[in-house]
């Protein structure tokens, strides 16, 4: 499967739980990689991030999307 999206992590579904209106399906990544961030220039400076620190990258999990 091809995509545009920049961030991809491969990994194997290893729970799913079903509610009356959403599904809660758990995966676990089996392939390192790199996350892209596009945040703002004023975001950056207040963070003061550079090259080598040690970060957190935090996903929205409404926000990501399954592929199969």
């Amino acid at each position: 499967m091809q995509l545009s999206a920049r961030n991809q992590l491969n990994g194997k579904v290893t729970g799913v739980e079903k509610g009356a209106v959403m599904a809660n399906i758990k995966i676990e990544v089996s392939e390192p990689s790199t996350i892209t961030a596009i945040i703002t220039k004023e975001s950056a400076e207040k963070l003061g991030l550079a090259e080598g620190d040690d970060v957190t990258a935090i996903i929205k999990s409404t926000e990501v999307i399954i592929g199969k």
